[in-house]
């Protein structure tokens, strides 16, 4: 049976500057992932800040929204089966050094924050991210 799902993926300032994005891309694409929807943005601090909301009162909250507003970002929708569990699997572990052999933040990622790429993490996340980033 099919399950079917959307994920919010994105390319973060690290891996744009380093032109990895197609790169990136095509390791989601190689991975079985349609990307539905894509845009290269800039984003302002205060919408890194409402991105991040979850994340308020963690340490890490303001290097973290300083760092997603600080050049241009590629957002994407990507869809495939158990899309959400299967883009956490192929970006790896947050921290880079952490990360198995193979997954993207092994391969393109500087440390725990700039870690090339961002997804979310739950079905009610991905949800919010897509809503934030592509409502009409």
């Amino acid at each position: 049976m099919s399950n079917l799902q959307q994920t919010l993926s994105i390319i973060k300032p690290d891996a744009v500057e380093r032109n990895l994005v197609e790169e990136i891309k095509n390791e989601f694409k190689k991975d079985g992932f349609e990307i539905k929807n894509e845009k290269k943005i800039k984003l302002a601090k205060s919408d890194a800040e409402q991105f991040y909301k979850v994340h308020e009162t963690k340490p890490f909250y303001k290097d973290l929204c300083e760092y997603l507003s600080s050049g241009p970002i590629i957002v994407m929708i990507l869809e495939k089966d158990n899309a959400i569990a299967a883009n956490r699997e192929l970006m790896g572990a947050t921290d880079p050094k952490n990360a198995k052999e193979g997954t993207i933040r092994k391969k393109y990622g500087i440390s725990i924050d700039k870690n090339s790429v961002h997804g979310s993490d739950s079905i009610e996340n991905a949800k919010i991210e897509i809503d934030f980033f592509f409502k009409s």
